[in-house]
């Protein structure tokens, strides 16, 4: 996979060789050009070398021929020898196009060359008749040279304005070539500015689209395409996945919860719907037994008693209550109770007034204190005390129901607690509604976990607290 760092650096290497070879062209060119003309120039001066030299060996051998002595001759040697010298580099300076010419050249010098060494020879002899003659040559092949030097110099002049018309095209070439290099590097690199950019600004603009699709909820949109694949292409697809599991997510919370809320309200509406069988057999047969004892009036008030239990334990379990409702049908329980058992139970009530304007789910206390009389008093021959006490602490209402009754271990409250398991043997005799499922509609209605505590100990009796928020009350109606 190719990554952006990696394209970034391929695209500068290839400006930088492209700058680097076009450097190195116009370096080569103009080093060309600066050869030519130095070669040229260097041909003028060499020219000009040999024609000033071939003077000074004709004025050396004038003088061998005029004072003829040591130092004389020392000198018209040194200065062939220079002539000789310059001859040589005359021959490898020039190239082929005025070969016949040079050729002709350096015959000539060597010509005057050997004429001034026959004045010179015939001087030493004394032959005067023949070095005036062989003098007269060497000043005369000495003319030549400087004609000839001439006139190759004007064939050069005459390739040199060649060569400088050559230049000033080459020149001009130059500049084109500069501004057409400089214009398609701006194209290029704007070209490849917008292809890269595009290459990176698209797929962002696709992710940031569908990212936008996102936060307003739509999870079924086209996926994100990227042709690249460098990083850009590896986060489409990471993208891609992600809005998958999401709305896989989602589905599964949706249905998850639709089918909670399905089990919830057909666990409330069947608990709303069963009364226990038992519980109307004994309390039937009491109002049996008072009718034929007593009179209708303790009759009329025990029925009432069950009437009003039976109508609040049937009413829209969805809807709260008042804690002076749940109040009230404690107190009807009681009375069922104390009508049933006689002086074998008694019951206690400690209630602050002032608190119970507070809403709470229905059927919250009464399942409370039929649990402490079925699982607390009622395995007691002896028969025992309940107690309901309600006062505030700061913004806390505290709900107690107390017993003195068998009591439960610690692994047992813990299990109510923690809602480990269903809670099959706190199940009331009225309702159907046990303590788990007391304190866990508490705890969806507050949306907080300590809402209780249980206080126990085997054979001293159990004390159930509720901790009731007094803003509570301002939430919504509790909905299964």
């Amino acid at each position: 996979m190719k990554t952006i760092r990696g394209k970034l650096l391929v695209y500068f290497l290839v400006f930088v060789v492209l700058f680097q070879v076009t450097s190195i062209s116009i370096f080569i060119s103009s080093n060309e050009l600066t050869k030519s003309y130095h070669d040229s120039f260097q041909r003028f001066l060499l020219l000009n070398s040999i024609s000033q030299k071939s003077e000074d060996l004709y004025s050396e051998t004038k003088i061998v021929v005029t004072e003829s002595n040591s130092d004389n001759e020392k000198d018209y040697f040194d200065a062939k020898q220079r002539l000789e010298s310059e001859k040589d580099r005359l021959e490898s300076s020039f190239d082929d196009a005025n070969k016949i010419e040079i050729k002709n050249y350096i015959n000539l010098i060597e010509t005057f060359i050997h004429e001034t060494e026959l004045t010179v020879g015939f001087v030493l002899r004394d032959d005067i008749e023949f070095y005036t003659a062989h003098l007269e040559e060497a000043r005369t092949a000495s003319d030549y040279i400087q004609e000839a030097a001439l006139e190759i110099i004007d064939v050069e002049l005459t390739d040199y304005q060649s060569f400088y018309q050559n230049l000033q095209e080459r020149n001009e070439n130059f500049l084109l070539f500069t501004v057409f290099l400089f214009v398609t590097t701006i194209l290029l690199a704007v070209f490849f500015a917008l292809w890269f950019s595009k290459g990176i600004t698209q797929p962002i603009n696709k992710l940031a689209h569908a990212a936008k699709e996102v936060s307003e909820g739509d999870l079924l949109g086209d996926p994100v395409e990227i042709q690249s694949n460098d990083e850009l292409k590896l986060l489409g697809n990471a993208f891609n996945d992600m809005r998958g599991d999401i709305h896989k997510l989602v589905e599964e919370i949706k249905d998850q919860s639709e089918l909670d809320r399905l089990l919830k309200e057909m666990e409330l509406k069947h608990l709303q719907n069963q009364i226990n069988p038992h519980f109307l057999f004994n309390t039937l047969n009491t109002l049996s037994k008072m009718a034929y004892l007593e009179d209708a009036k303790s009759t009329s008030r025990l029925i009432d008693s069950v009437a009003t239990l039976l109508r609040h334990s049937l009413g829209e379990i969805g809807k709260n209550v008042s804690l002076r409702d749940e109040v009230e049908v404690v107190r009807d329980y009681f009375h069922i109770q104390k009508v049933r058992f006689s002086e074998r139970v008694r019951f206690k009530l400690d209630i602050d007034e002032s608190c119970l304007a507070v809403e709470v789910p229905r059927l919250t206390l009464q399942p409370l204190v039929e649990n402490a009389f079925i699982h607390g008093i009622e395995e007691k021959e002896e028969g025992g005390v309940i107690q309901l006490k309600i006062y505030q602490t700061g913004e806390i209402i505290h709900v107690e129901v107390s017993d003195d009754g068998v009591g439960m271990d610690q692994e047992k409250i813990s299990q109510l607690l923690s809602q480990a398991k269903p809670d099959e043997e706190h199940v009331g005799h009225s309702t159907g509604i046990g303590l788990s499922n007391v304190i866990r509609r508490l705890q969806l209605q507050y949306q907080k976990e300590d809402v209780a505590d249980i206080e126990s100990e085997l054979g001293k009796g159990t004390t159930i607290r509720l901790k009731l928020p007094i803003q509570g009350e301002k939430h919504a109606n509790f909905n299964s």
